[in-house]
């Protein structure tokens, strides 16, 4: 009960911010950015203080009282200017979408949402912990890295690689961290805030594409377009279906097995609700905060207020440890629109228009800038992720797996052909941001940020969020020009359902998964560890990528696994080699358990598969404290 109050706190203080920076908007928008504000203010105010306190009780206390300041500062602002100026002309371009409208496109996705958080999030099932198909590998990040902050140092390590900046966006797990310590069950702690942010994602990017382009039909074609996505995938299931009908039922039961996931057939433009925001609970936090940066720039440049672009540059410089390619990506767009914008403002507007832009800039820097220096610069730059790379992850060896064209229509179907006509029907602004969409296209299309190519895929999925309210809004055009023409509906119900057949398989598959991620003898034993092993002790493990005591109890490893640390760029082979010889000649590497304080050695069916444990050595040299089914934790003396 406690982390619900502690979680509604800082929602409430965010909307009373809102309201008073945002009070002539409609009160549905002020609602939406109060609660995107609150998850803002709850993923950096306790991390904040970290940097004194550590990430303690007291740190959370002391963000929560300064959270609860601002919100009543926000309030007081708003009575005493005498309420909401709230704007009443429906046709004008800062009203709210009709709330039939949001409620019609968000709710059925929201559940959805909601029972995939629920099953997926350390689902108890006869004392094991299942998960989901897409949750099963990086839900195991997230978790260690929340647990793993619980009174931890201020800038944080990684606990699976001690001694190494954690420099991985680690704010929403952060948030996490904040509610477990007030009293919510780990699991809870992750589903609430993923439901909360799931919501808030789906109802910006309605507010976000009916601002844009004031249609009903317009907005729903773009929604139903982003987060059914899929591409053309399902044709490659139908034609192995005709072969052998078992196949389609593979979709539902197989690993990866649905349409809008298929590497085999180099489709990689995986469904975002299942595949990204699910799983990936960094971008499930960048998307939140992006739409609202993508509506802030749409309203800025309606308004040309510095107060407005000024206001966006605060919101902006927050983002980098929320989600980093989520900046890029803004940061990208807003360099697209300024050009597009200015062009097409009178010449003795230009330099005013331009100086509104670098209000925003200089603003976004100079808060975003310590943030890129001390964890992004490091472990991007420094790491030697960044390098040319043309075509995304269908380059191979330099060589192209599919013809260019073809890899894009398949993969993102075929509104991928839409862009081009729609950002050219578009007035000024949607101009402007469809400049900016053109931007990241091109710069993900040659320039890779991290060791894994695919990860690109999160500067082109802003991109993609951009554009598709102008597909939308040329869609609706296109469609009203062909009045009276016979199979109209019949051809614009075929364009949905190519379009969407895909995403919509891959969310029915997902919502049937289950795996188990801990067996309930590594969740008795993590229990132990956290009643009997001092608070952040060193363990030796395996390399799994679903470790129990790193995951679920927060513990240190000497080495986690590969499957995180590569992909995030850090340097961890001596580690790992370290971990295997403590293993295998445990007396004859004494020394490298008392180099890494090894305090207790976890041993599994991972580790007795992944390595030749010496489990006798082990035994003669440590006494065994607690040993559940194929776990067994010993002690080392080292204190």
């Amino acid at each position: 009960m406690g982390g619900i109050l502690f979680f509604a706190l800082f929602e409430l203080s965010g909307c009373g911010l809102m309201f008073a920076l945002f009070r002539r908007q409609g009160s549905g928008v002020r609602l939406w950015l109060g609660l995107s504000a609150g998850c803002l203010l709850l993923m950096w105010l306790p991390s904040l203080y970290a940097f004194a306190f550590d990430f303690t009780m007291k740190a959370n206390l002391l963000a929560l009282g300064t959270a609860v300041l601002i919100g009543a500062g926000g309030v007081f602002s708003v009575w005493r200017r005498g309420g909401c100026a709230v704007s009443r002309d429906q046709s004008s371009d800062t009203g709210d979408p009709p709330l039939k409208l949001v409620l019609y496109l968000v709710l059925p996705l929201l559940i959805v949402m909601a029972y995939m958080q629920y099953t997926h999030t350390l689902r108890p099932v006869d004392g094991a912990l299942h998960t989901g198909q897409s949750t099963y590998g990086d839900m195991n990040l997230h978790l260690g890295i929340a647990t793993g902050l619980v009174n931890q140092a201020y800038p944080p390590d990684y606990t699976i690689l001690p001694g190494t900046l954690l420099g991985y966006p680690f704010l929403m797990d952060a948030m996490s961290a904040s509610l477990y310590m007030m009293g919510l069950p780990l699991r809870w702690a992750f589903i609430l805030p993923g439901v909360v942010m799931s919501g808030l994602v789906m109802w910006g990017f309605v507010i976000f594409s009916w601002s844009l382009t004031r249609s009903r039909r317009a907005t729903c074609v773009a929604y139903l377009l982003l987060f059914l996505n899929g591409g053309l995938g399902f044709i490659y299931v139908i034609d192995q279906a005709i072969a052998n009908p078992q196949a389609f039922l593979q979709v539902f039961s197989g690993f990866y097995k649905a349409p809008a996931n298929l590497v085999d057939y180099n489709i990689r433009w995986v469904n975002v609700l299942v595949d990204m925001l699910l799983p990936q609970r960094t971008i499930l936090s960048g998307w939140m905060m992006v739409i609202p940066a993508l509506w802030m720039l749409l309203n800025a440049m309606r308004s040309e207020k510095w107060r407005h672009f000024f206001l966006l540059g605060l919101w902006a410089g927050s983002m980098p440890m929320i989600h980093t390619h989520s900046f890029l990506a803004l940061g990208l767009i807003s360099a697209g629109a300024m050009v597009s914008f200015t062009i097409h403002t009178a010449k003795k507007d230009r330099l005013r228009v331009m100086g509104l832009f670098v209000v925003y800039g200089a603003t976004a820097v100079i808060l975003a800038l310590p943030q890129l220096m001390t964890w992004t610069f490091p472990q991007t730059v420094g790491g030697g992720s960044l390098r040319v790379h043309f075509n995304w992850v269908n380059n191979r060896n330099g060589r192209l797996i599919d013809e260019y064209f073809w890899f894009w229509i398949k993969n993102v179907g075929p509104v991928y052909l839409l862009m081009i006509p729609a950002a050219l029907m578009g007035n000024r602004r949607q101009k402007a941001l469809a400049l900016g969409a053109a931007l990241v296209y091109c710069v993900a299309e040659a320039i890779l940020f991290q060791p894994n190519d695919y990860d690109n895929n999160k500067l082109f999925y802003v991109a993609f969020i951009t554009m598709l309210p102008l597909v939308g809004q040329y869609l609706t055009a296109l469609y009203n020009r062909l009045r009276g023409l016979p199979g109209r509906r019949l051809f614009a119900s075929v364009f949905l359902l190519v379009s969407i057949l895909s995403g919509g398989l891959s969310i029915v598959r997902e919502c049937v998964s289950d795996y188990q991620l801990y067996g309930a003898s590594e969740v008795e034993a993590v229990e132990w560890l956290q009643d009997n092993a001092p608070e952040h002790a060193v363990i030796l493990t395996g390399t799994q990528h679903n470790n129990a005591p790193a995951s679920l109890g927060g513990f240190r490893l000497v080495c986690g696994t590969p499957t995180f640390l590569y992909f995030h760029g850090v340097n961890y082979q001596r580690q790992q080699a370290d971990a295997r010889m403590m293993f295998e000649n445990p007396r004859e590497n004494a020394a490298l358990y008392n180099e890494y304080d090894v305090q207790y050695i976890y041993v599994s069916s991972h580790e007795r598969s992944s390595m030749a444990v010496n489990e006798e050595e082990i035994i003669e040299l440590y006494p065994l404290v607690f040993e559940s089914g194929d776990v067994r934790i010993y002690e080392t003396d080292i204190q």
